[in-house]
């Protein structure tokens, strides 16, 4: 059984994680050790004092990439109520390895001589194996140097004799360096370009804001020998590339630095298809969805290192780098790209539509792949109202959107940049619509999951209709019911939108995709509202997103279960959720987006404001916001008025309801 995580202290500079217990100590169970680049070199690291484990009574975290955990030494030092000894663990995690430093605190009126002792050991198994609850095969070769300064080693022992006069603190540590020469993404060479600071009377906000940007600096990557950022998706499974992932995460998290966006384009596009591959999903145009070390093998499924099956990366790569050019990718960097434009373009047209229905249907016909290549990519995921599991092949509902959203990017570009072919681009996406409306709507009531594969509407409702708001699929009329339906009490839970209704026959709030709450889904849902001019529904979702982070020390997992707020006081989690997600972090700058009513198009020199009215966070102060090579500034008051605005020269303010 895949082992659980919610309750596990997680450090990390990607690509290494560390998960330890609460108490700092790091056991031979489970998920915990230390993992870097898919491989887990450390798997035991418990700290004694002359034989006895500190008694926790505290941690905490500096960012993303250091913690510290306290611990009573009781049996030592003096004989009265109060402890006067103690230990402090302070661990910061790297890129290449992870530094542990022991401090023995002694308060007593005597010296103190004991044996500080660290029991190690490793098993190198890798990550797959891990998550699979069971031992595996080591994952490969890598290298692992010790440095520890005084201690004496037998293997799996690190002692150091360690004398602590009386009122005063004597410290030891060790390091551990890893080289991974089969590595196929390496820790990141710089961070975000953060000028973003917000002040809001609600204060959940910008505590929101600075975890979610402390977790997505540790999580950035980059690729052996290359510059270019991306975010790996998340600790402790995902810590690579991930293209759907990477490509949302770059979405949500352009107000904040465009580069991550220019990076994550370039090193999927490097990696784009060029053959038709079965075993791997490879077509030409096809943005992969995986990359890793070496294959993983889940029983049933066996994935190859570099892994294709996703039905939605090809469409969302065209969508980011239009909004990336909007957003003030520089023109030359877009131009660069114009080739894997025209390839993606070009597997849209050629590849997509698997049957000629003019609808974008998936199919694993390697037969050891995903069964399911959406976001909810889970083998239950795609089912009836009844509870039933749809066959296949599938044609999501999302991906119709995302489609025909990547037609009429696809044809923007193409018109600014002196291509040909953007008004059958555009011919592309009306038909989609026209298709959209006659096959999947559910009795006018909301549009189906999915058509299977005989065409039958997949009747459940599901938060994946709210990814059509925005794309261009839905009229106006269509979107105000679909924005109705998604705020109703069986999908709004009080701490986000639900993966799935809860009066459907397949929905358990405690279930991956039937039911859960994913943050970054009802940010991607928030993100269309407010592009349908929906700002109060919008908003009504950010609350609920603050509501739940809360409940979260201000990280947002990368989902929790779908229980209401009607039924628990505070969210609960879903406990094999991973932490940080780099997508699930997207949301928090999605929210200061909505809260706003943000939209930027440089190309055209206009910045449009149009907060929600009142505020969800009440007034609100904003600087450094990126807008191409400017930064914009902006306040609004609690009614959503918008009351200052400094946008970098030669930009139009646009503001409105």
């Amino acid at each position: 059984m895949q082992p659980l995580l919610h309750d596990l202290a997680v450090t990390l500079r990607a690509p290494t994680v560390c998960l330890s217990g609460a108490d700092g100590q790091i056991r031979d169970t489970g998920t915990q050790g230390v993992i870097a680049g898919d491989v887990r070199v450390l798997g035991r690291a418990v700290v004694t004092v002359d034989g006895a484990e500190p008694e926790p009574i505290a941690h905490g975290t500096d960012g993303a990439s250091a913690e510290y955990f306290i611990g009573l030494l009781r049996d030592l030092g003096g004989s009265g109520d109060d402890p006067t000894v103690w230990l402090r663990r302070d661990r910061t995690v790297r890129g290449d390895g992870i530094a542990e430093r022991f401090t023995l605190v002694n308060r007593a009126d005597t010296d103190l001589t004991v044996v500080l002792e660290l029991a190690v050991g490793a098993d190198l198994a890798s990550v797959g194996s891990i998550k699979a609850g069971g031992p595996g095969p080591a994952a490969g070769a890598v290298h692992v140097t010790w440095d520890a300064p005084g201690a004496d080693a037998d293997g799996a022992r690190l002692r150091w004799p360690v004398t602590v006069p009386a009122r005063s603190s004597e410290a030891r540590g060790y390091s551990l360096t890893v080289r991974d020469d089969a590595a196929v993404v390496v820790a990141a060479p710089s961070g975000l370009q953060r000028t973003l600071t917000v002040f809001a009377d609600d204060p959940r906000l910008a505590r929101l804001l600075d975890r979610a940007l402390d977790d997505l600096d540790a999580l950035l990557l980059t690729e052996p020998g290359h510059a270019d950022l991306f975010a790996g998706a998340g600790a402790p499974w995902y810590l690579t590339l991930f293209g759907r992932d990477s490509l949302w995460t770059a979405t949500l998290l352009l107000p904040v630095d465009v580069r991550l966006a220019a990076g994550t384009l370039r090193t999927l596009a490097r990696a784009q298809g060029r053959v038709v591959d079965p075993a791997t999903g490879e077509q030409p145009g096809k943005i992969p969805h995986e990359r890793r070390r070496a294959g993983s093998d889940h029983g049933r499924m066996t994935l190859p290192p570099l892994y294709y099956g996703t039905v939605d990366a090809t469409a969302l790569w065209v969508c980011l780098l239009r909004d990336a050019w909007r957003w003030g990718m520089p023109a030359a960097e877009v131009e660069a790209l114009l080739p894997n434009l025209h390839a993606a373009l070009g597997w849209i047209s050629e590849y997509a539509d698997r049957d000629g229905d003019g609808f974008v249907e998936y199919f694993d016909e390697s037969g050891r792949g995903l069964a399911n290549q959406g976001w909810k990519d889970s083998t239950d995921s795609v089912r009836f109202a009844s509870g039933v599991i749809a066959d296949g092949p599938v044609a999501l509902a999302e991906v119709q959107g995302y489609l025909a959203e990547a037609a009429r990017a696809g044809a923007e570009l193409l018109d600014a940049f002196g291509g040909d072919g953007a008004a059958g681009w555009r011919r592309y996406a009306d038909g989609m619509a026209a298709r959209f409306r006659e096959r999947f709507w559910v009795g006018g009531a909301h549009p189906a999951l999915a058509l299977d594969g005989d065409k039958t509407p997949v009747d459940a409702l599901t938060s994946n209709i709210g990814h059509l708001l925005g794309t261009g699929l839905l009229d106006a009329a269509e979107s105000e019911r679909v924005g109705a339906r998604l705020l109703g009490p069986d999908m709004a839970t009080g701490f986000g939108l639900r993966t799935m209704s809860s009066t459907a026959g397949g929905y358990n709030p405690l279930s991956y995709h039937c039911g859960s709450v994913w943050p970054h889904d009802t940010a991607i849902v928030m993100r269309g509202l407010t592009r349908a001019g929906q700002h109060a529904r919008a908003a009504e979702l950010g609350r609920q997103l603050l509501d739940a982070a809360a409940g979260f020390d201000s990280r947002l997992p990368e989902l929790y279960a779908g229980f209401g707020a009607d039924e628990v006081a505070a969210p609960v989690p879903y406990p094999a959720s991973c932490r940080p997600q780099a997508w699930s972090a997207g949301a928090a700058v999605a929210l200061l987006t909505t809260v706003l009513g943000l939209a930027v198009d440089v190309p055209a020199g206009v910045v449009t404001l149009r907060p929600p009215s009142p505020s969800p966070v009440g007034a609100v102060r904003v600087r450094g916001l990126a807008v191409g090579r400017g930064r914009l500034d902006v306040d609004i008051d609690r009614d959503g008025t918008v009351t200052h605005v400094a946008a970098p020269a030669g930009m139009r303010v646009e503001l409105g309801r």
